[in-house]
């Protein structure tokens, strides 16, 4: 039986007809009036998404390339570093700070737990001298968990003013409210995969006015490829310091071009209509949401009780029986959880789809399910938020 293939992985998502058809445009030389032009337009849509005034960078790698070159821009070695783990996300960016010498305390949550201000508070009232640099992961990925961002960034600069702030956006960022500049986020990351609407293979970094000032301060020599100075003075002509993907960079244009003509509070209402669509319709299937404060770029719902093997008995017999790709849990949680995604080219007629899909799915491990149950939660939850 024909099944359309449908992707509700929360990276890489589903990508624009429109934006697959440019990347299939016959390849075009990057070093041309016309590729600085481009760069200069996903530059411009970039920064409107970011929310800034500082230009955002388009880097030839994974978000994770971008986090690493807003990291090294700033870390010097045995800078004060303080991250929130509660994820495996942002547990490697504790990793990567330590290993390049930072002096790292984690504020280590639960998975599936968020940071507070009040753990900010608890945290300088130990510690008693502030950070230089505060990491967080505003969504994370692996357990759909987020936080309120902008109360956990008032507290810390109540408490030090001089920290610079850095922000891993790559599930937030053109999916849910985001504000650089009017948060005071020193570094923000994303990357292309998520709720910028493209294939992999971009990174995306802005850094602040103070940002650029430590970077010149610091007389660190062990980056090269991702050294943002580079992609500073070369960014005055409209180029790259280096080979870029231009192919996805022209993609970009016409993605960007996209979440900028729908508008950001458009965009934002409807990825909370379709998390709300899902949350609604798993819970009313007597499923488990697995995140304490759940995010709207990407829902985690525990795997149905008394199922053997649930990854394979339930989240792979879909994708094998219906063709609807779901992610499963990472590290430590694969065996407890799957995920759904919201971000980007992804609609409530899909949420309402995946929460039928996943009817099936429950009568297939012999639970006793009532059809349209979930289906009724999922659409009256939608409307709500698409009525407001």
């Amino acid at each position: 039986m024909l099944n359309k293939y449908r992707l509700y992985c929360p990276g890489p998502t589903p990508v624009p007809e429109e934006v697959l058809a440019k990347c299939a445009e016959p390849q075009l030389h990057h070093r041309t009036p016309a590729f600085r032009k481009t760069l200069e337009s996903v530059t411009g849509k970039l920064q409107t998404i970011f929310k800034t005034t500082q230009p955002v960078y388009t880097i030839t790698g994974s978000g994770s390339s971008a986090f690493e070159a807003g990291l090294l821009a700033v870390l010097k070695p045995g800078m004060r570093v303080l991250n929130v783990a509660n994820g495996k996300f942002s547990e490697r960016w504790s990793t990567m700070a330590k290993q390049y010498g930072g002096d790292v305390t984690d504020i280590t949550k639960d998975y599936g737990d968020h940071v507070t201000p009040a753990d900010i508070q608890v945290h300088i009232n130990q510690d008693g001298t502030p950070p230089d640099l505060f990491i967080v992961t505003h969504s994370e990925t692996s357990t759909g968990a987020v936080c309120d961002l902008k109360a956990v960034l008032d507290k810390l600069r109540d408490h030090a003013p001089d920290c610079l702030i850095m922000v891993d956006g790559i599930t937030s960022i053109g999916a849910l409210p985001f504000d650089m500049d009017g948060w005071g986020v020193d570094i923000a990351i994303t990357g292309s995969q998520k709720a910028m609407m493209l294939p992999p293979g971009l990174g995306f970094a802005s850094l602040s006015e103070r940002a650029w000032a430590a970077y010149d301060a610091n007389d660190r020599k062990d980056n090269f490829y991702l050294d943002l100075g580079a992609y500073r003075t070369s960014y005055e002509n409209w180029d790259t310091p280096y080979t870029p993907n231009n192919q996805l960079i022209n993609a970009a244009d016409v993605s960007l071009g996209m979440i900028v003509d729908e508008g950001l509070d458009t965009i934002w209402q409807r990825t909370e209509a379709c998390a709300e669509a899902v949350r609604s319709g798993v819970t009313a299937l007597g499923l488990e949401l697995f995140a304490m404060m759940p995010g709207n770029s990407v829902s985690s719902v525990r795997y149905p009780a008394g199922v053997e093997n649930p990854d394979k008995a339930f989240r792979l017999a879909i994708r094998k029986r219906f063709n609807i790709h779901l992610a499963g849990g990472q590290g430590s949680m694969k065996p407890e959880l799957f995920r759904i995604n919201h971000m980007g080219y992804t609609d409530v007629f899909e949420a309402i789809s995946v929460i039928a899909a996943i009817e099936y799915g429950l009568a297939e491990c012999g639970k006793d399910i009532t059809f349209g149950k979930g289906v009724a939660a999922a659409q009256a939850a939608a409307a709500a938020v698409l009525n407001r």
